[in-house]
């Protein structure tokens, strides 16, 4: 299928994609990398009429660390930028990052598609989703009046909605500090494919011993979501088998054509088990 009819836009820096989303109004989207809207576009889901090129913005493709040791990706840093890390800017404590970059789609999705339009877009599943979401990440954006900083928890809305306003740019994710003892995992009905079920954790560890901890679910809900319930056991020093499941018995994810709720809780508990285990191992 083919796209429905729609007008063109470059804009060479980020002052001038605001001006044309403020200009353009609920009628434009912004496009990078294109893995998720193209297709959508295709299949006529999304029929903007104006699309607003930031490709070519080089000041949004770049990883640095801030003055305090958190890590900053620019929106137009690539999966695979993350996952080769060739200036070697992630180092210690954002191995998880690197490491989750493998389940992201197959290698030509990761060398186009970008950190910031996975997040932008906000589907339930989407690694960036649930990694800003564990990690307290910090979601920059950038309008007409000014730039604002938004917390993960505040960020994802639902389905495919985010904070962002109509006239708002995502410019860089911050991830404010390292997470040495964290891990990521899924499961796919086939290697590449959306997941069904990711989890991902984050445990505060002192001593060899576990003092607390973030939990995180994608594909249990309209978007990624932290789990109170299973990071309480982690703080009252519980085992990881308990941590799974209170994950599991806290959530009510959605049924549908690739499995039941029954079976996604089971995932749930399976998974976060799992990623607590690698993490702990880091």
């Amino acid at each position: 299928m083919k796209p429905a009819p729609f007008r063109y836009h470059r804009a060479p820096d980020v002052d001038a994609a605001v001006r044309l989303l403020t200009e353009l109004g609920d009628d434009a989207k912004i496009i990078a990398g294109g893995q998720s809207l193209v297709a959508m576009m295709n299949f006529r889901l999304a029929r903007p009429r104006h699309l607003v090129d930031i490709g070519g913005m080089r000041e949004l493709d770049r990883l640095h660390r801030d003055v305090d040791g958190g890590l900053c990706i620019g929106a137009l840093t690539t999966h695979h930028t993350v996952e080769t890390d060739p200036a070697g800017m992630l180092g210690a404590g954002f191995e998880v990052l690197r490491d989750a970059m493998s389940w992201i789609g197959h290698l030509p999705i990761r060398t186009r598609g970008t950190v910031g339009g996975s997040i932008a877009h906000a589907d339930a599943t989407a690694e960036w989703c649930l990694l800003a979401s564990v990690l307290d990440a910090e979601l920059v954006a950038r309008g007409p009046h000014g730039e604002r900083r938004i917390p993960a928890a505040d960020f994802f809305l639902g389905y495919y909605t985010t904070a962002l306003d109509p006239d708002e740019l995502l410019v860089e994710i911050v991830f404010p500090r390292p997470a040495p003892h964290a891990a990521l995992t899924e499961f796919a009905e086939r290697r590449g494919d959306f997941a069904i079920v990711a989890a991902a954790v984050d445990l505060d560890v002192d001593a060899g011993a576990v003092r607390g901890g973030r939990v995180a679910l994608g594909g249990v809900a309209a978007a990624a979501v932290r789990v109170p319930e299973a990071e309480a056991v982690l703080a009252g020093g519980g085992s990881f088998d308990d941590c799974a499941a209170a994950a599991a018995a806290a959530v009510e994810p959605p049924a549908d054509a690739s499995g039941s709720t029954h079976y996604r809780k089971e995932l749930v508990r399976t998974l976060v088990r799992r990623a607590c285990e690698e993490a702990m191992a880091r």
